[in-house]
């Protein structure tokens, strides 16, 4: 039995669960509604203040949709009553962010600025520094997807560390050329 699929996902106050025949589940809570069509070879139940899944037999894909379609609804309800959040880091000589509107614009060493429009649900913040991109929203694929999205812009690179990074994360620092000083003999 999988590990995570067995766990019942417990709902807070204001979360309000629907599953239909063909499980499609929609949460509803403070934050907003999501919907996911999940595979019919799992079963989903509420048991009073808690979702239930379980599989109908234990072969292989039905152990993996087990913990997957689990993982997906308990994502789903910490959504619509936490939200999900995304910090990236500019790092770099004349590297910032700014908010136009809603819209995120990026100057990260190209020659014209980047502005990024939000996806429906989406919002960003940025510090008064213009170093910090925060990235909010109800649905956490969505949120990774446009963060992964805005690192691509400028990925960390290896020598000067210079480029987009996630909070926390870690860059390699490699050695530049050696034996440039001196020059031939």
């Amino acid at each position: 039995m999988s590990r995570i699929g067995k766990m019942p996902i417990s709902l807070p106050k204001g979360v309000a669960v629907t599953i239909s025949q063909d499980n499609l589940v929609t949460i509803q809570g403070p934050k907003g509604r999501l919907q996911q069509q999940l595979p019919t070879d799992v079963k989903i139940e509420m048991a009073g203040n808690e979702v239930q899944v379980s599989r109908v037999s234990d072969s292989k894909t039905q152990r993996a949709l087990h913990g997957l379609s689990r993982a997906l609804i308990n994502n789903m309800v910490l959504g619509v009553s936490t939200g999900f959040t995304r910090v990236l880091d500019v790092e770099g000589v004349g590297y910032r962010a700014a908010l136009l509107g809603k819209n995120l614009v990026v100057i990260v060493g190209y020659s014209h600025p980047v502005e990024i429009v939000p996806p429906a649900g989406i919002t960003f913040d940025v510090d008064r520094t213009g170093r910090q991109i925060t990235i909010t929203g109800i649905d956490k694929a969505a949120v990774g997807q446009m963060a992964a999205q805005i690192r691509d812009l400028r990925p960390p690179e290896p020598y000067k560390g210079k480029g987009i990074r996630y909070r926390g994360e870690y860059v390699r620092q490699k050695a530049g050329k050696s034996g440039k000083v001196g020059g031939k003999k």
